[in-house]
This record gives C-alpha cells, sequence and structure tokens, in this order.
C-alpha cells in the first residue's frame, strides 16, 4: 500500500491537487485509492464525492465507537475514490486535531484497509497548524512520505518551511520523510526558479507545477474534479502527470529547514519581482 501526506498552508489548493491526483491514480481500474481528509472545515473530499459526506466525529459522537459502522464513514467517489473525512469539534468546543487521531484509530479498528484493501491512500493535512493531532499522519508509519505544496507567497514558503522542521523531527527516528514539493503556480508572483531554489535548499525537488487554469474553479463550483469536469484538458493531463510522480517517487529526504536569514532571502527576491511586475 502506497501511502503519502499531502500539507502546506491553509488556503494553497492542498484539497484541489489531492482529489485531483486521486482522480488520476484510480483512473487505472486495478488501482484502488482512499483519499483521508484531515480539516476541520471537513472539505477536503467534497469534489470527489459530489457532496459534503459525513464525518468520522459526527458519526463517532451520534453513535458511539462500538456501534459505527464503516459503511458511515467510508464513501465511494468519483472514479471510485473511497472518501473518508475525520471531521472537527464543534466551533469553540475541543481540539480540531482530535479528529484526525479518532478518524485513523476507527478506520483500523473498523477493518477499512483490511477490507477496502486501497492501493494508495492519501492524507489531506491543513499543514500551518502545529499540533500533535495534525502530525497523526506522520506517526505509526501511517504514511511513507510527505509533499508539501506551496506557492509563491511569502507567507506559503514560511508555512512550508516550518512544516519541513516537523518533518525532519519524524526523519530523524526514521517515521516519514520529505518526498518533494508541489508548486501550485496560482499566486501573483509566478516564478518557478523561486520554488526551485527553496526545495534545492531544502534537499528536496520539485515534484510537478500546477498552473491557473480557469477550468479548476469552474469544475469545483459544479462540486467536481478537473478529471471528471474536463478530462481532456492540459490542466488535467498535469494532474495526471503529478500523480503518477508522487506515486513512482522513491527519493526521500530529510530536510534542512531553512534560516529566517534565508527565509528573507527569497522575501527579497519575491519583492523586486512584484516591483517588475508592478512597472510593467
Amino acid at each position: 500500500m502506497r501511502k503519502f501526506c499531502i500539507y502546506g498552508k491553509g488556503g494553497i489548493g492542498k484539497s484541489t491537487i489531492v482529489s485531483n491526483i486521486a482522480a488520476a491514480l484510480a483512473e487505472d481500474n486495478n488501482m484502488t485509492v482512499m483519499v483521508m481528509g484531515c480539516d476541520p472545515k471537513s472539505d477536503s473530499t467534497r469534489n470527489l464525492a459530489g457532496r459534503r459526506i459525513s464525518t468520522v466525529l459526527d458519526v463517532f459522537r451520534a453513535k458511539g465507537p462500538d456501534k459505527m459502522k464503516l459503511e458511515e464513514i467510508v464513501f465511494e467517489g468519483f472514479n471510485g475514490v473511497y472518501c473518508v473525512e475525520s471531521g472537527g469539534p464543534e466551533p469553540g468546543v475541543g481540539c480540531a486535531g482530535r479528529g484526525v487521531i479518532t478518524a485513523a484509530d476507527m478506520l483500523v479498528r473498523l477493518g477499512a484497509y483490511n477490507d477496502l484493501k486501497p492501493d494508495v491512500v492519501i492524507y489531506d493535512v491543513l499543514g500551518d497548524v502545529v499540533c500533535g493531532g495534525f502530525a497523526m499522519p506522520l506517526r505509526q508509519g501511517l504514511a511513507d512520505d510527505v509533499y508539501i505544496v506551496t506557492t509563491c507567497d511569502p507567507m506559503a514558503i514560511y508555512a512550508a518551511n516550518n512544516i519541513s522542521k516537523g518533518i525532519k523531527r519524524f526523519a530523524d527516528r526514521s517515521e516519514v520523510f520529505l518526498g518533494g514539493i508541489i508548486y501550485n503556480g496560482r499566486s501573483v508572483v509566478d516564478e518557478p526558479t523561486i520554488i526551485e531554489s527553496f526545495a534545492a535548499r531544502l534537499g528536496a525537488k520539485v515534484m510537478g507545477k500546477i498552473l491557473m487554469s480557469k477550468l479548476i474553479p469552474r469544475a469545483e463550483i459544479r462540486r467536481k474534479t478537473v478529471l471528471e469536469y474536463a478530462p481532456d484538458s492540459e490542466i488535467a493531463d498535469l494532474f495526471r502527470d503529478l500523480a503518477f510522480a508522487l506515486y513512482e517517487n522513491e527519493d526521500r529526504i530529510i530536510p534542512e529547514p531553512l534560516s529566517d536569514v534565508e527565509l528573507d532571502e527569497i522575501n527579497e527576491e519575491i519583492e523586486v519581482l512584484l516591483r517588475e511586475k508592478e512597472q510593467a
């Protein structure tokens, strides 16, 4: 079973990338794919399932762990992708990361991996919140490697660097490693060399770049992945290429996070590009 996590700053496009690469991998009828959304918003699988699904915590609170059934928390979406949402607490009450821990435990307890036999499990994780719950997919062999989504925005790069610090902690214990960086080109500054330089300093590689495309919001308005909405488009092919680059990747590293000085150097490069864009 191939297991990996997608992390990144909130709103960076993780769920869009996860849902589309899951759909791409599941196009192969011999490959069974599961996506576990680890965000309290519970929207990671919306475009795969075509709706918001019941979360593990919803069912847990309503029925209790002893009466829960697998079919109440796992739903089949586009291309047969199995969809799970950990869920979160009621607003202002409890720990959001606890939902991730509960969901991971219940999937094992209810025999999800033995019964459904997924070939690929993808965790979509809120990455700019640092707590034990959101770090759960990095522990206990739940994932083989991590991929970080970033744009050229300074705060996205800052979050990616912070996530790398957490990955390094687990990688030093040989629990999980960094597989690479995914570049989402939807920011004001779109300069691949910035992210290539950032990745190189970490010791990682850029696994692929997702271009800005009007097809992405159009598909999401209809609660669909791009692969379902526009399967023959260029952006759909980019998602396919990225999906198999991640699936086949065997290069896993212990990242070397950048210092504040190094991050400031990158920010200065971005500022120069912004000025040039304003003057153009």
